[in-house]
């Protein structure tokens, strides 16, 4: 492993722990629909990652005005990517599963999102790490036919502070876009021995400006089913 990211796995796993089989956790924050928008919407949302599927369930409640809300269900299990929209969880408005653009941008973010299930990053979760710099390295995860790569940026003391890829696709307009895309993540506490960020926040680079478009705190997160010998 590259220095910075043996360090981070130092850091963040405790020693004589297993792989962790899932990860539920309780988010809440801001989003807007679209990196221009002047728009902020709250949101509550239930977030399942099972590392052996390589997938994630993202379970959101947006809130709109006078009381109306729309559930976003978005989910990437096995490189496959869906999304769907409902107005008050029962009127469908939008749906897409399985195009090439859905599933890299899900897989991007499937890896983006490891940092709180920090055992999916590791050599034997299907992750190969490069080289950068002593602060930075490169993950690549494939599945199937599919491959993403990040870059992971670190601490002095090991943590994760920020994601990066110069091409992720961004919907807009009602057509996909490859655009630069960034996380930061921030407030690390420690759970069942894990240590993750509480806070997070992606966007997207429009303009040669970082757009802030997802923030979010960990509200509470469980770790589950420990299993298998965890080798960093």
């Amino acid at each position: 492993l590259p220095p910075p990211v043996f360090r981070y796995f130092t850091r963040v796993l405790p020693e004589g722990k297993h792989l962790i089989g899932k990860v539920v956790m309780h988010q809440s924050g801001m989003l807007r629909t679209t990196p221009k928008s002047g728009k902020w919407l709250s949101f509550d949302a239930q977030e399942t990652v099972v590392p052996a599927a390589r997938g994630f369930v993202w379970n959101a409640r947006i809130k709109l005005p006078l009381g109306v809300h729309v559930r976003v269900l978005d989910s990437s299990i096995a490189g496959i990517g869906s999304g769907r929209l409902s107005l008050l969880s029962v009127l469908p408005l939008a749906a897409e599963k399985g195009t090439p653009e859905l599933n890299a941008g899900a897989l991007y973010r499937y890896l983006a999102e490891a940092v709180w299930c920090p055992t999916a990053l590791l050599p034997q979760s299907g992750v190969k790490w490069t080289a950068i710099d002593n602060h930075s390295a490169l993950a690549t995860l494939c599945v199937n036919d599919l491959c993403v790569s990040l870059e992971f940026r670190f601490t002095d003391t090991g943590e994760v502070s920020s994601i990066y890829t110069p091409g992720r696709f961004a919907r807009i307009g009602g057509e996909y876009r490859q655009l630069p895309w960034e996380g930061h993540f921030d407030d690390y506490r420690v759970m069942s021995g894990v240590r993750f960020p509480a806070y997070g926040e992606v966007g997207w680079y429009v303009d040669e400006r970082l757009e802030i478009v997802w923030k979010g705190e960990i509200q509470n997160i469980q770790y589950d089913v420990f299993f298998g010998p965890l080798k960093k």
